[in-house]
Parts: structure tokens; sequence; C-alpha cells
């Protein structure tokens, strides 16, 4: 692990993390409903954690994505968060891209455990996971000399994707020499395998995500950011792992904004010193300055100006908005679910600044009732203590 925190910053880490997944499951129920007066006409003034139906979608504009799922749920960009997770974990607090790869092809791909909707990101990056691995793997075959059949490479190819697609650098030999060995007794063919495997390895790229510039790119820092804040590679940690999934320079400039923005308050700065920080790093300055500009919420009429769907030059305004003006964890998720659109994505930045701002259990903080509401919630927050004292 990488950081020694005081007792008060893992506290406020592991709250600010905590809150994230009660934004998102609180969102959910009216995710991509663009009304804001038909989400007003469903649920009034307490919109949270409501069941996803098609009939709040009858009215005003929107788009029904999550039929299936349950109060309580969280969306698909949780479940990315989740995936980054359970990496940072599995490594002890740092980030191998080729092991947050291998986790979210085998999640969110064929045979994988997700369950819901695929964003554009999503979609073009599990390809982008598969063709890097095709090219990787007909270079690995013409580094080949040995002479061999098509029956003896296809067997090959076969031995040793399993240990490619979770294995790397001297880890490879002798696994993939040993399950060659099952088949093939001769020292060349085994030699020819640990050669196809090690440059399939080597050939396998760091950038595989779409060209997209939508709030994917930042709704899975949190967790990144509990790892690597106060330290100097903060960035260079962010851009990389923004790059798995959106290989994009706007998605990655918004990225750094909003993990220098993360970065502060987790380090327990004033949100004022957070926000002046952060706000230098945004690509589009102008629309984040206007937003910064109101002197009372309304989130409402935030998206009415700088929009609501999934670009982060429409999120991120409105993001800031609702942070510089809300005063409480609940008034500001509320705000965001009653802007309509993207709420699920830009939750991932306001629940976890506001949960650490205000804490768990307190007036103004993060509602114990609303901890309690979240699906497998003891996982998720247990894994969340974990990542604070990493």
């Amino acid at each position: 692990m990488m950081n020694e925190f005081s007792k008060e910053t893992q506290t406020r880490i592991a709250s600010a993390l905590a809150g994230g997944w009660v934004a998102d499951a609180a969102s959910l129920g009216l995710h991509w409903l663009y009304d804001s007066n038909r989400i007003l006409e469903v649920a009034g003034q307490t919109p949270e954690f409501l069941t996803p139906s098609a009939d709040y979608f009858g009215k005003g504009f929107g788009f029904f994505a999550h039929g299936g799922k349950q109060a309580g749920n969280v969306s698909h960009y949780g479940a990315a968060t989740k995936v980054l997770t359970d990496s940072l974990l599995a490594c002890q607090g740092k980030l191998s891209v080729r092991d947050y790869q291998r986790r979210f092809l085998a999640y969110f791909g064929p045979g994988g455990d997700w369950q819901g909707y695929i964003d554009n990101p999503t979609r073009i990056t599990l390809q982008n996971l598969i063709a890097n691995e095709q090219k990787a793997i007909e270079a690995g075959k013409a580094a080949i000399k040995t002479p061999l059949t098509e029956k003896q490479q296809r067997i090959l190819v076969q031995k040793v994707l399993p240990y490619t697609r979770r294995l790397s650098g001297k880890q490879l030999a002798a696994p993939v020499r040993e399950a060659i060995s099952l088949t093939y007794q001769e020292p060349e063919i085994q030699k020819a395998g640990v050669l196809l495997a090690e440059t399939i390895d080597g050939q396998l790229l760091p950038e595989s995500g779409a060209d997209d510039m939508q709030l994917p790119a930042v709704s899975k820092l949190p967790p990144l950011v509990a790892c690597y804040a106060r330290q100097a590679d903060l960035m260079t940690q962010v851009e990389a792992a923004v790059r798995v999934t959106n290989h994009n320079d706007d998605a990655v400039a918004w990225a750094r904004c909003a993990a220098q923005l993360l970065e502060s308050v987790f380090l327990g700065e004033p949100l004022s010193e957070a926000i002046d920080k952060a706000a230098p790093e945004a690509p589009d300055r102008k629309n984040l300055d206007q937003a910064l500009s109101a002197t009372s919420l309304d989130a409402i009429n935030a998206g009415d100006t700088f929009g609501r769907t999934c670009y982060l030059h429409e999120a991120m305004p409105v993001i800031f908005h609702i942070i510089s003006q809300a005063n409480s964890f609940t008034e500001a998720i509320r705000a965001n679910i009653h802007c309509g659109g993207d709420s699920c994505g830009r939750a991932w930045i306001i629940g976890p600044l506001m949960a650490a701002i205000h804490g768990v259990g307190s007036l103004q903080g993060v509602p114990l009732s609303w901890l309690a509401r979240v699906t497998d919630a003891a996982s998720l927050y247990g894994d969340a203590e974990t990542l604070s004292v990493s």
C-alpha cells in the first residue's frame, strides 16, 4: 500500500467512497430522464432510491436503460468503479493497467457478471481490447521461426491465452511451458509457445479506450484518488486509468480537473481552495466560471444552461454548481437528481465530495438510512475502508 494517512483523513476518504455508492444508487431510478418537470411530477422533493420503471419515462424526453434493476442497485458507472476498485485492492493500492483491462473485459465482456446497460465507451473499449489481443496474437505468430503446422499454431494460441490474459512479464514462461508440455514434449515447440506468449504480452496496448469525452472518464476516479492522493504521480495514474476506457485528450483534461478537486477535498482542504486548484485544469474554463458565479442552488437552471447529457463539458459545470451551493449531502444529491439527465454519472463526483466534506450520519452528512439502502452495502463499504488506509 502507498499512503500513510492520519485517522481523520482515513475516515474522510472512507466516507467519500461510501458517498459515491450512495449517490449512484440514489439516482438510478430516474437516471437519464431529462425532463425536470416530469421528475418533480413523479417523485416530488424526495426523488432518491426509486425502483427504475419505464412508466416514469412515458412523458417527457428520456432514455430508459435500467429495466430489471431494483432500488438500491448501482448503475453501470458504479459497476465500472467496482472493477477498478477490485483491481486496486488486488494490486496493493497500485494501478496496474493490464490487470484493470483484464478485469474490465472479464466483467463486462462475454460470459461476464454484468447484467445491464452497456454505454458507448464500455462497448468500444471491449471491442478494442478484443481487437488488440487479436493483433498481438498475429504479431506473436509472426515472431515464431520454428516450423509449425497451422494446427500446432492454433493449439499454442489456445494454450497461451489463458495466461496472457492474467499474467505478465516473467510470470509467463513457467506456466506456459508447463501447459504446452501436456500436449507437446518437444523443447522447440515449448520454446515457440513461450515466445508467442511473451510477444502477445509485449504487444498489448495500455490505451484501449474509446475516443470519447463522456462521464465514464471521471466517474471511476474516487478509488484511484484515494490510493494516490498526495503522491507525485497522481495525474500520471489518472491519465493511464482514463485512457483504458476514454482515449481522448479532453476526457483526460477533465479527469485531471476532477482528480485535483477530489484529492484536495480528500486531504481536508476547504472546498473553495480545492475549486481554485482544480478549475485551471478544465479545458473549458468559461462555463466552469459561470457555474461558480451563482449565488444560490438551482440545479435545474444549471442543467438548462450547461446541459444534462453525459458529455463532460456539460456535466462538469453542473457538478461544480451543485457542490459549491449545496449545504448538505442530501440537498446535493436531490438537486442532482432533479436536474435530470446523467445524474448517476455526475453522482460519482458530487457524492464523494459532499460525503468527504460533511461526513456520515451527521445532519448534513450521508444519512445512515441511505447507507443501508445500497445493494451489497457491507462489501462496498468494506472496500472503501480498505482503500482509505492504502
